[in-house]
């Protein structure tokens, strides 16, 4: 026994080198190369789409003539900025996007709301028809959205108009109302994603703590007071996340919608930056314009979105980092 003790601690023996810190890293994505390659389509998708074209940004500092390319067209520094912030409908532009970008915004709470009410509904098959009648608008395109829009709303066979008629009430034309044109545009975008938008919330609710729930009701709590002190306070960081996500796309109201509920009689409400650029980059060919106004328009996206986080993050210490 003394002799294998001794032979164990016996200094003689070579000690085991620990490995370097760079083979245990290669030694761990080697062992997980299946999910990265899984992974793979995903990142090819975000760097060929997303950062690939950030190389056409330099166009908005340039004259860009296609006979030339990109690199050898002449560099105008801030002049398209310029010209956009001195256009005589810049003041018109920027307003109705803000507008219709803080509507939306606004409409932010709903899927929480809906969220919230259908995680207390007991009833499983009821709970799920509403499900699918909520979330059956989000599989619809745009174009449909926005066509049943125009046929609902229609003047002479509309379905709102005849109930009007019905109630002795005078016919409108909604479409050429030009006040009436972000209403329809929000309650639209509402009435498609309200049901999508809950899931992610649902999901959250799915995993407060059942503990928690049972402690308030032996405390005395009714339905609302669990809500209001248990699911909510659960499922705060998933909602403060989800504002600055949506607030980062205030400037963003979305080309498609705005474009085809759009006519020539509601331009003083509709007209917004993403159609200013369509009309000035892609029926004008002025792109080194359209370029600048992209850009100025998403550099603000991400003011918003850092201002948001910011005061998130004091108020709840959530934030996006």
């Amino acid at each position: 026994m003394t002799s294998k003790v001794s032979n164990a601690a016996s200094p003689s023996q070579p000690k085991r080198q620990a490995k370097p810190r760079w083979q245990k890293v290669l030694y761990e994505y080697l062992g997980s190369w299946q999910l990265y390659v899984l992974l793979l389509p995903a990142v090819a998708y975000v760097f060929i789409f997303n950062y690939m074209p950030m190389y056409g940004i330099q166009i908005a500092f340039k004259d860009f003539r296609t006979s030339l390319g990109i690199w050898d067209s002449e560099w105008v520094g801030f002049r398209h900025f310029i010209r956009f912030i001195n256009f005589p409908n810049f003041g018109l532009i920027m307003t109705n996007t803000l507008r219709i970008g803080a509507y939306t915004l606004a409409t932010f709470p709903l899927s929480v709301i809906l969220a919230l009410m259908l995680n207390e509904l007991r009833n499983q098959k009821f709970k799920k028809t509403v499900q699918m009648i909520t979330y059956a608008p989000f599989f619809m395109s745009t174009v449909v959205v926005c066509s049943l829009i125009i046929l609902f709303f229609n003047r002479d066979v509309g379905v709102i108009n005849n109930l009007r008629e019905m109630f002795g009430l005078e016919r409108v034309q909604f479409m050429s109302e030009a006040s009436a044109f972000p209403h329809l545009l929000v309650w639209s975008i509402v009435w498609q994603n309200l049901g999508w938008g809950t899931i992610i919330y649902l999901a959250s609710l799915s995993n407060v703590s059942p503990e928690l729930i049972e402690a308030a009701r032996i405390d005395g709590a009714n339905r609302f007071d669990i809500i209001r002190h248990v699911n909510i306070p659960c499922i705060l960081p998933t909602i403060v996340i989800m504002f600055i996500l949506a607030s980062g796309n205030v400037m963003s109201v979305g080309f498609e919608r705005v474009f085809l509920l759009q006519t020539p009689l509601n331009l003083s409400r509709s007209q917004v930056i993403a159609t200013y650029v369509y009309e000035v980059g892609l029926i004008g060919a002025q792109f080194s314009y359209a370029s600048a106004i992209g850009l100025f328009n998403a550099v603000i996206n991400v003011a918003l979105i850092l201002m948001v986080n910011l005061v998130a993050k004091k108020v709840t210490n959530v934030g996006l980092w």
